[in-house]
Formats: structure tokens, sequence, C-alpha cells
């Protein structure tokens, strides 16, 4: 098991918490201040024009439940807009719609990295339930001196989490800047600015880069207390 008192853990942990909550905070506050500056045209019509400008015709927008939900879905190809997105018309909303069919149109146009991840998904699925159990009785037979395989597998494990966090950011990149130029040359959203746009999406896109960043750190400690296991059975 990790022991409560490593420091390297909480050092790990602590900044890993501490980077999420700023940028979530910052990330609602962007939405928030956006979500207040209307706009003509609500976040369905502007998936829909976006989708329809790219050629694209058998994805569907519609509403999903909650806040901060909105996805595009491959298998069933749906674009879900979350409902303050969805019936709102807003810079927020035109954002983070153009944002999601940036999705659609990377998936109409192979973008290769968007394949890699669906492709990753199922292994990520299990890796992401036995990883924690693996890893835990992994560092506990390690700390006793015994065989180091049930470890390895758990970071194995963990690093096909930690492989899909980082694959996810050039997708969310693109779909960003897929999204910021059609905006700027369609002149579907009225009264909205690329810099009102960018900085709406941009908060957004940190929460990957540090849920990314804060998996790699993971990795890298328990990459580490493998070493560290390693020698202790060779002396």
């Amino acid at each position: 098991m990790i022991p409560a008192y490593d420091p390297i853990y909480l050092i790990i942990t602590g900044l890993a918490m501490l980077a999420s909550q700023l940028v979530g905070s910052q990330m609602k506050r962007a939405f928030a201040k956006y979500s207040q500056q209307p706009m003509p045209v609500t976040g369905r019509e502007i998936a829909e024009r976006m989708l329809r400008e790219n050629g694209i015709n058998d994805v569907r927008v519609q509403a999903t439940q909650g806040m901060l939900t909105d996805h595009y879905d491959p298998a069933g190809k749906t674009v879900n807009l979350s409902e303050p997105v969805y019936g709102s018309a807003t810079v927020a909303a035109a954002a983070v719609a153009a944002h999601e069919c940036g999705h659609a149109v990377q998936h109409a146009k192979h973008y290769p990295m968007l394949a890699l991840r669906s492709g990753l998904v199922p292994v990520v699925r299990i890796g992401s339930r036995l990883a924690p159990m693996v890893l835990m009785a992994g560092l506990a037979l390690a700390v006793g001196g015994q065989n180091l395989t049930v470890l390895l597998i758990g970071i194995l494990l963990f690093a096909g989490t930690t492989l899909f966090a980082f694959v996810t950011l050039p997708v969310e990149f693109d779909a960003s800047r897929r999204a910021l130029e059609w905006l700027d040359r369609s002149g579907a959203a009225q009264g909205v600015s690329h810099k009102q746009a960018k900085d709406a999406l941009f908060w957004a896109a940190m929460t990957y880069v540090v849920g990314a960043l804060a998996s790699l750190g993971q990795l890298f400690y328990y990459v580490m207390q493998f070493m560290r296991a390693r020698e202790r059975r060779r002396t």
C-alpha cells in the first residue's frame, strides 16, 4: 500500500488537486462570463449550421441533461449539447457547440488522433477499473519484498490511461481550432470575436492538460516505486 506519509506521493497528489481546482474555477468563471454575452442564434443553431456547411448530414444535434456534459458520440453520430448550451443564444453556447461539432468534422475527415483515441477506449475502460486494485496489491507485495510482477502489471494498466489522457490533448485542441476557424469565416456567430471564443474554450482545454499531467505524475511515482523495490531485492 502507499504510505500516507510518503512526501513524494503527497506532493504529486496535492499539486494535481490544486491545479485541478484552479483550472476548474477559471473554466466555470469563463463560462459564466460568456454565458452573459448574448448573440442572435442558439448553440443548437450554431451546431446544425456548422455540420451542414461541412457537408455532414448524418449527425444529429440533441440536448443532454446537466452542465458541461457536452460531447460528440462517434458511435451514435450525435452532437450532444448540455441544456445551457443547446437552447442558449450566448457566446459560451456558440463556442462550445462549435467545438463539439469540431469533433464531428474530425470524424468525417478521419482525423487519425481521434481514431486512435476511439481505439484506446476499450483498453482504458478495463485499465481504469483494474489499475487501482492491481497497483495496491502490487505495492503491498513490493514493500514485502515479494514478486514485482503484479506491480508491473498495474503500472502497465495505469500507463494505458495516461496514454489516453495525452492522446486526448491534440484531439481537443484540434477540435477547438476547427471551431474557431469556422466561426471566423462563416459569420454565423455575429458579435463573437475570435478572442472571446478562444477564451471561452481555453480553460476547458486546460482541464485536459491538468488531467494528463496529473496522470503522468502518478505514473512516474509508481515507476519510481517499482525501481526502488527492484533495487532493494538486488541488495
